[in-house]
């Protein structure tokens, strides 16, 4: 490569010992977001039914809410990214900005533990302000260990992303086993015991990153500017000040939080376009391409992200889940899509590497992601109506594939998504181009909110429900897939050779 085509940033990136192909920082983050995502996914199957359980008596008429809460959840953690990309950007600092996140994760989490509706939305509050300082920064770095056009940067990203899935692979299933076998039973799970193991991995993820950023070389720590100490302290007591915000926010409900994001992605749009129109046509061009990418992302989760609520009710009602005398825990479907994206992440990788120059573009990777979706809701379609047995249930066969095939899905666009922001967004503000990239997966997330609550209806899922709502999942998705494959020509020229 010349000199001509390494900017600054890409020349400062340091000298760092490979370990299997890689730098070796992208281990160390690796593990942190191991434990990051053993704390998020160790909760997310018991949201929904601790709601139902706590709030409700049990009734299941308290879906339709608790699915709404779920989905604004969801929502906000993601939009949150938007200003914890900002504050990393242009306040404190990548590194900094995760360490703050994490311990306000922390706290969150043991919070939620507190059987008080009050404080569980406070708990909820105070998580999705630590992840907005961490989810969007802990990716950021990741795209900072590789030069734009270092051919490993896709490969590196699907690494991280197993690492995603490892700690979402083992969180339910130890959760669960806690919660029902060790301090509860199979009928009375104790939910708060989910929500305390949550909150000892989230202070190991702390920790882990605490002891290892120093092998980052300096990537991600504060310049002179950002290194001011008042800055940590501005910091911390903004966001103590934004939690009541938020909880306001999911008081409100999903509908108005819709009004609420859609706005913040208008503007975070606009700001994106003008950075891009004063770098020329080119940084003007690959900014809108992104942006167009995010309106199909919001598309993909509004249906994929039903596995933490409406297919947690299918699971736990509609569901046949008994085997050899045994019955398959709601909670270890969860495990599912980690469990496929770990067997099929290094075989993606692999193709994507092996295809080189007949690399499908982002776009159509994008397509292949929607039209997997589309068949997992295809399958469901074909169980409600065909497989529904003497007892009102489908097959449990069913539900675990609908799972494999939004997994592969997945890998098809969301490690590639985080890879594309990096590539695509102005350079100043990537920060804030993955923050925009986790705003329109919350705005996917609480429209799957909303969906999943009329999948379950006023008095709680049925078989009609479910096929009904499914089958418009499915249209919708498929409908997707196809008009991003017609349109890919032309979003790929304005990513000006970005592949």
């Amino acid at each position: 490569m010349s000199g001509a085509t390494i900017n600054k940033s890409e020349a400062a990136i340091p000298e760092f010992k490979q370990i299997m192909g890689h730098p070796a920082p992208l281990w160390m983050l690796f593990m942190t977001e191991f434990w990051e995502r053993f704390a998020f996914y160790g909760i997310r199957w018991a949201l929904v039914l601790y709601v139902v359980a706590q709030f409700y008596n049990g009734d299941p008429s308290g879906e339709s809410a608790a699915n709404l809460v779920y989905g604004s959840y969801l929502a906000l953690v993601y939009a949150a990214a938007l200003f914890g990309g900002y504050v990393a950007d242009r306040v404190l600092g990548y590194q900094r900005s995760i360490l703050v996140g994490a311990a306000f994760m922390a706290a969150g989490l043991f919070m939620i533990a507190v059987p008080n509706e009050e404080v569980f939305k406070f708990g909820l509050a105070t998580i999705i302000v630590g992840n907005g300082m961490f989810k969007p920064n802990i990716s950021t770095m990741v795209g900072k260990l590789y030069t734009t056009g270092d051919p490993r940067r896709d490969s590196g990203f699907t690494i991280f992303y197993m690492g995603i899935n490892a700690g979402a692979m083992v969180a339910p299933v130890l959760t669960e086993w806690l919660a029902a076998k060790v301090f509860g039973t199979d009928g009375m799970p104790a939910y708060k015991v989910v929500f305390m193991s949550a909150g000892v991995g989230m202070l190991v993820s702390l920790v882990w990153f605490y002891i290892g950023r120093a092998r980052l070389k300096g990537i991600g720590a504060p310049d002179a500017q950002h290194a001011d100490p008042k800055r940590l302290l501005y910091v911390i007591v903004g966001s103590l000040c934004v939690i009541p915000v938020v909880y306001f926010l999911l008081a409100a409900g999903a509908e108005k939080l819709q009004v609420v994001l859609t706005i913040l992605f208008i503007l975070l749009s606009v700001m994106l376009i003008i950075e891009g129109i004063k770098n020329g046509k080119v940084a003007r061009d690959k900014a809108i391409a992104m942006l167009v990418i995010f309106f199909f992302n919001i598309m993909f989760w509004m249906f994929f992200e039903q596995a933490g609520s409406s297919f947690t009710f299918l699971a736990d009602k509609i569901v046949d889940r008994e085997m050899f005398n045994w019955t398959f825990p709601v909670a270890w479907f969860q495990t599912v899509n980690s469990l496929a994206i770990i067997t099929f992440a290094p075989l993606i990788a692999f193709i994507w590497v092996k295809l080189g120059r007949n690399n499908p573009s982002i776009p159509r990777k994008f397509g292949l992601g929607l039209l997997f979706n589309g068949l997992a809701f295809g399958l469901l379609m074909y169980a409600l109506s065909m497989l529904v047995n003497i007892d009102n249930k489908i097959p449990f066969w069913t539900l675990f594939m609908v799972y494999v095939l939004q997994s592969i899905g997945e890998l098809c666009l969301s490690p590639i998504g985080l890879s594309m922001v990096t590539k695509l967004a102005p350079t100043r503000l990537v920060g804030l181009g993955m923050g925009g990239w986790f705003l329109s997966t919350g705005i996917g997330n609480n429209l799957s909110g909303i969906f999943a609550s009329h999948v379950s209806g006023t008095e709680g899922m049925s078989i009609t429900s479910a096929l009904s709502g499914y089958t418009f999942g499915f249209y919708s998705l498929m409908a997707g897939g196809v008009l991003l494959f017609l349109i890919a020509p032309l979003i790929q020229k304005l990513m000006h050779g970005v592949k």
